[in-house]
Parts: structure tokens; C-alpha cells; sequence
């Protein structure tokens, strides 16, 4: 497993949802008259309340043609840990608002560290709040009536800043139905950089509206990665145990 492989499931120790009652939404009646003001308080209203979640995810990574699937555990304590477990703990990792920390027990190595790796490959700078948001269908900075515009293309709302970024440009695609995330998208047409976050499904988990599938497309100049993230046999406010613990002898990494 080389570093790359590395760095993609440590990001994804960050996700969300599907459980035993769960449901895929579809349907409803679109409502495209909103207010920037009221269709921002409607998408702040499906803001999903959990204290802890438990999922299995399948992760499927896919750069220059070279496609590869993992399937691990992923614990989650909302705005505290994020913790995922590949099969027989061979790969383990933990994100927290301080670190980001991953081992590997197949060569005996570990990582710590802050975000700016995951920035890097990403094209814009996160933090543990931006990736959980990120993870869960929340959007990535805080959108307020006062700072952003509305407008309808192709039956979805598009939000994006009244006055736009010198560096970036920032869109939010919102659904006109159950007003969640349809796709966030952050350009750098400077750097080349573009990152395209997805939201494919959405389902309904312990009466929270919570993503399904997610797709991550991450351009810089002529190369593109894409992940897909999908969460299954997933349970919230579950009584969790984070175990954690780089094992001795293991040799740091440097990304």
C-alpha cells in the first residue's frame, strides 16, 4: 500500500450513513421561488443531529485509470473523532481537529500530522470541521443570506458568493425538493485546481437526511482523482470505544 493509498483513507476516515432502517430519498415537489434567506434556513433545518455513528464504508479510488475498492470500519464522534479500521486493523486511522494519524502494519510505518496534506491534494485549505461537513452534506463554509446570492439553473438553486474570491470561485448546488447539497465546487483557475464534491443519494437514517453515495473529484492541471464513498449497516448514538495506539518500533512517515 503506498503513500498515496495511504493519504485516501485517512480522508475518508471522516464519513456518514446508512443503518437498518434506513431509506434512499426520491420524489417530492419542487419549490424554486425561494429566498436566499429562506432557502438557506430550510437547508440549515436538515443540518443531520447525531452524537456518534457507525457505518461500514466502501471506498473506491481511482486515479489514471488504476481503480482500487477498500471496504473498512469508520466510527465517528461528531466535531471530536473521526476513526476507521481496515480489515484486521492492518491500516488504522484517527482525525481530530488537532491531527490527522494513520499506521500501517503491513511495513511497519505511521504518520502524524495536520491537515495540510489532505489541503494539498484536495486544492483548498480544510480543517476538521470542513471535512466532516464535507462528509455528512453539509456545506464547507458557512453560507449566510447576507454574504451569498441565489439564482435557479436547470431546476436546482445555485448559491454562491455575492462578491467571489480572488483566488477561488466557490458554487453550492442545492436541491429545490429536501434542500440538501447536491454539489459543492471550488475552483482555482490560476493553480488549474478543481474539486467537485457530489452527493449522488442521499437516504434517511434515524430520521436524518444523511449522504448515500459521494462522489470526490479532485483536477490539478491534467490530473484527476476520483473517489466514491458509500456508507452501509450504519447506527447512530451507539456507545463507541475509539481504540487507537501506533505500535512501537513503527517508523515515521513524511508526507
Amino acid at each position: 500500500m503506498n503513500k498515496l493509498k495511504y493519504i485516501i483513507i485517512s480522508l475518508l476516515a471522516v464519513l456518514v450513513f446508512q443503518c437498518k432502517s434506513s431509506k434512499s430519498i426520491a420524489g417530492g415537489e419542487s419549490n424554486l421561488k425561494l429566498t436566499a434567506k429562506q432557502l438557506l434556513k430550510e437547508n440549515s433545518k436538515e443540518t443531520p443531529v447525531f452524537k456518534t455513528l457507525q457505518s461500514r464504508l466502501k471506498i473506491t479510488y481511482n486515479q489514471d485509470g488504476n481503480e482500487q475498492s477498500y471496504s473498512v470500519n469508520f466510527r465517528a464522534k461528531k466535531d471530536e473523532i473521526i476513526w476507521i479500521s481496515a480489515t484486521f486493523s492492518v491500516v488504522k486511522a484517527m482525525v481530530t481537529p488537532e491531527k490527522v494519524s494513520f499506521y500501517n502494519k503491513l511495513d511497519n510505518t505511521y504518520f502524524e500530522g495536520d491537515y495540510n496534506y489532505l489541503s494539498n491534494i484536495l486544492g483548498t485549505e480544510l480543517d476538521f470541521q470542513k471535512v466532516q461537513n464535507l462528509l455528512i452534506g453539509e456545506s464547507i463554509f458557512e453560507l449566510n443570506a447576507n454574504n451569498y446570492d441565489v439564482s435557479v439553473n436547470e431546476n436546482v438553486y445555485v448559491v454562491q458568493p455575492k462578491k467571489q474570491r480572488e483566488l477561488f470561485e466557490i458554487f453550492f448546488l442545492l436541491d429545490p425538493v429536501q434542500f440538501k447539497v447536491k454539489s459543492q465546487q471550488i475552483s482555482q483557475p490560476k493553480e488549474a485546481r478543481h474539486l467537485q464534491i457530489d452527493y449522488k443519494s442521499y437516504q434517511v437514517v434515524d430520521n436524518q437526511r444523511l449522504p448515500e453515495h459521494i462522489k470526490i473529484i479532485a483536477v490539478e492541471a491534467t490530473k484527476e482523482t476520483n473517489i466514491e464513498l458509500e456508507f452501509k449497516n450504519v447506527t447512530l448514538n451507539e456507545n463507541l470505544n475509539f481504540p487507537y495506539k501506533i505500535p512501537s518500533g513503527f517508523k515515521e512517515i513524511k508526507l
